[in-house]
């Protein structure tokens, strides 16, 4: 029963780290169906939105400032802040880049990312932050014999509502269809009516909202800010829209829950001198996947056409 209850521990673990991974691989999969774009700049907005929690200061522990607000608020004003900036992104670089090579969309998101990061670096300094947030999030709880910290629930159930509003949204509304549409021919989306500028920012306020959340749950988790805190998942929301299948927000989703499980269990069975080189192993495993399904689990639409 110890080994079984393990077991399920590992798992919600896994399902946890891996909930991150899918809504950050979600935010990318949203700007690629429609723009034909990997977004590397929306690990920076991320960043953008750990950041919002605390006043401009040099000083290494900063003062915290919407971060004592109430939750609802506090959600609200991050969200907020980061969509802004997705906006703000969109209108400014990649819009007038639309129509030009994708080569020069993704130099573009390049340029926006170390605009982002540089920004925070003038704003912050480089020296690290600690935000304390939610810290009761931190406490261990019990359910079904399963003891883990309250934050891996609530990421789990977090990312359960989002990817069952963000389907809804999809499937129900208007915008939402017009979306789809989008991704699968924007030309003929927009002969039949569809506005492209409103379904690019709708998929980009998304987007940045997505960022948003997964912000606020990886700084409850860390309790740390940087200023390149946002890279790392990025890069591996990348590989899981990769290995879920471009073009399909269904296997972006279904590939950071992949990837996250895959690096929580070689956590746990690689011997402890080689758990430094966990990363590297998931890695060579998502080679081998990619070698035997190069479409990726889900094959997606990926044509060249934009608007």
């Amino acid at each position: 029963m110890g080994a079984w209850r393990e077991i399920v521990q590992v798992m919600v673990d896994a399902i946890s780290l891996g909930s991150l991974y899918a809504l950050a691989a979600l935010g990318i999969g949203l700007i690629f169906g429609i723009l034909r774009l990997i977004n590397f700049a929306h690990g920076d907005l991320m960043t953008i939105g750990g950041y919002a929690l605390i006043v401009p200061s040099a000083a290494a522990v900063a003062t915290a400032f919407i971060a004592d607000w109430p939750t609802p608020a506090l959600v609200l004003a991050v969200v907020a802040i980061v969509v802004v900036f997705a906006l703000a992104t969109e209108a400014a670089v990649f819009r007038p880049l639309r129509n030009a090579h994708p080569a020069v969309l993704l130099i573009g998101s390049f340029a926006v990312s170390f605009f982002l990061q540089n920004l925070v670096l003038m704003i912050y300094t480089s020296r690290g932050k600690t935000v304390n947030l939610w810290p009761g999030l931190s406490d261990a709880i019990e359910i079904a014999g399963v003891r883990t910290a309250a934050i891996e629930f609530v990421t789990i159930g977090v990312t359960a509502a989002l990817l069952g509003g963000l389907a809804l949204f999809m499937q129900r509304t208007r915008y939402g269809v017009h979306m789809r549409a989008a991704a699968e021919n924007f030309r003929m989306a927009r002969l039949l009516g569809v506005r492209a500028n409103v379904v690019i920012s709708i998929a980009f306020a998304a987007s940045g909202l997505l960022a948003a959340v997964v912000a606020l749950l990886l700084v409850a988790r860390q309790g740390y800010l940087f200023y390149r805190m946002g890279t790392p998942i990025v890069i591996f929301a990348f590989v899981a829209t990769i290995i879920g299948g471009m073009g399909s927000l269904t296997g972006a989703a279904l590939g950071g829950f992949v990837l996250g499980i895959l690096s929580v269990v070689l956590q746990v069975v690689l011997p402890d001198d080689i758990k430094a080189a966990r990363d590297a192993f998931a890695f060579a495993i998502v080679v081998l996947l990619l070698l035997v399904r190069p479409e990726g689990l889900i094959a997606g639409r990926v044509a060249p056409e934009r608007v």
